[in-house]
């Protein structure tokens, strides 16, 4: 039983792609406190799931995906603006409104490495885990799949700054025990793929 318990959600800031919320609550020992929270989703559909206790949705796909013919991981570097550098990631993208996962894995993956996907060959244990839950309510479907073509940086947005690498296992090692910036889930891969191989995605 939660001892703690969100009394009003208020919106700080909201744009197209993410929210600041104030989150009032009492705390176990019955004391009025804040959470800044950041999230995916609009004022009115935190409201639902924190106080009429709604499912939340997934909010996005993080991808995991072996590169058939070249039997290699796919990782992205990719500029991120909050950390005012290149960061090595997996794969990932927004579910797009009712868009199934398989459909945003397709997209996104085209979209960030112009590789086709083949197949998933399996999602998570637990269809959704969240990434920084300290600090936001995101949540992703982990999946691993195969893929196939060749890499290309022709379907990318504007505002998006990503090189598609193809790794071996001597390279992921490589990677990890370099000075570069590595996102936590891709780290995490690069070492499951190290020990594994494509055995990763059987």
């Amino acid at each position: 039983m939660k001892n703690t318990k969100i009394k009003k959600i208020k919106a700080l800031v909201q744009t197209d792609f993410v929210g600041l919320y104030d989150v009032e609550y009492k705390n176990k020992k019955n004391e009025d406190r804040h959470w800044m929270v950041a999230s995916r989703k609009n004022e009115e559909e935190l409201n639902e799931i924190y106080l009429e206790n709604k499912e939340d949705k997934i909010d996005a796909v993080v991808i995991c995906a072996l590169h058939e013919s070249e039997n290699k991981l796919v990782i992205i570097r990719q500029f991120r603006v909050p950390i005012n550098d290149y960061i090595y990631e997996l794969p990932a993208g927004l579910i797009d409104n009712d868009e199934d996962i398989e459909s945003t894995v397709r997209r996104e993956l085209k979209e960030e490495t112009g590789l086709d996907l083949l197949k998933i060959n399996n999602l998570t244990s637990k269809e959704k885990v969240y990434l920084s839950p300290g600090m936001t309510d995101e949540s992703v479907a982990f999946v691993y799949c195969t893929c196939d073509g060749e890499i290309s940086d022709e379907f990318l947005e504007d505002d998006e700054e990503i090189e598609a690498i193809l790794v071996s296992q001597k390279e992921a090692m490589n990677i990890l025990e370099s000075k570069e910036t590595i996102d936590i889930k891709s780290y995490l891969m690069l070492q499951m793929f190290v020990a594994l191989g494509d055995k990763l995605f059987n």
